[in-house]
């Protein structure tokens, strides 16, 4: 298994995208504690599944990073779901299009060095499961 520089910043960064839905879940749970709800189930349920995102997407980082398929597969999936975020916060009734070019550029370049690190290992022979 060959050291692939380009993975391991796509990992990198999905490291960083997972600990930011970290961030989010723990200011869901701040505004839980903080009786900030409407619906206290469903606001569970959001932080649960905020939290289960978080620990997916950093999972798919490390195994990016570990130069593994499933890692690079499952990081592609996430950044084209942050590109159809960024491109609902851009348009619509409430647009706000600076939001959504700053989801859009890092998705961006994190898709192209995903890419990039898919066909090095397409190359170079290595399926790592």
């Amino acid at each position: 298994m060959r050291h692939d520089l380009l993975g391991s910043i796509a990992g990198g960064i999905l490291v960083l995208e997972g600990a930011g839905i970290a961030v989010l879940a723990v200011a869901q749970a701040g505004a839980i504690v903080g009786g900030d709800t409407a619906a206290l189930e469903t606001a569970i349920a959001l932080l649960v599944l905020t939290a289960v995102g978080a620990a997916i997407v950093i999972a798919f980082g490390v195994g990016t990073i570990r130069n593994r398929s499933w890692g690079r597969s499952g990081g592609i999936v996430t950044q084209l779901l942050i590109l159809a975020i960024a491109i609902g916060a851009a348009t619509g009734v409430y647009a706000h299009p600076l939001l959504g070019l700053q989801l859009a550029i890092p998705a961006i370049i994190t898709l192209v060095l995903l890419f990039s690190a898919v066909r090095r290992a397409g190359r170079a022979g290595d399926g790592s499961p």
